[in-house]
């Protein structure tokens, strides 16, 4: 399992969100999006990271990007998260990890779930990554430079 990397196509997906709802990549087309694995629901860190998402949410939205987060966890403990948090965006159930294997997120230190970041384009070619499992602030620091490159129009290197 290779993690997939800027200049690749972003492989389509599915999987149920916090609404029981059939979520895929394919209803974005046309959208920019950022997908954030992140380890677990209402862990310290995770928490930190999605309510990150969530103060800059609008950045990303004015941009015209979608925001997803992606975790092994299942719907309802997203629906809990979610609430909890006053999160703006969606959370994808990935219980049997086909999405991360697909997008190459390894388990960090041998059991943590990975925290990998990908920005797609409209087309969903990937013009940005970023891993990291302890800075999750960088996470949102990272896909808003790249975002704001776009937008702008700057390649991005």
């Amino acid at each position: 399992m290779t993690k997939l990397k800027v200049g690749d196509q972003a492989p389509d997906f599915s999987g149920i969100n916090q609404n029981g709802k059939l979520i895929s990549l394919d209803q974005f087309i046309g959208r920019p999006l950022v997908l954030f694995f992140y380890p677990k629901d209402d862990s310290k860190t995770c928490t930190n990271e999605a309510c990150e998402f969530r103060d800059k949410y609008s950045s990303f939205t004015n941009a015209g990007a979608d925001v997803i987060g992606i975790s092994n966890d299942d719907p309802e403990s997203h629906t809990h998260f979610i609430s909890k948090n006053n999160l703006p965006y969606t959370l994808i159930s990935d219980k049997d990890g086909e999405i991360a294997k697909k997008y190459g997120v390894h388990k960090e230190l041998l059991f943590f779930p990975g925290r990998t970041t990908f920005i797609l384009n409209k087309e969903h070619k990937i013009i940005g990554t970023h891993s990291s499992l302890i800075d999750a602030s960088s996470h949102i620091k990272e896909s808003l430079k790249v975002i704001d490159h776009m937008k702008g129009g700057t390649p991005v290197h």
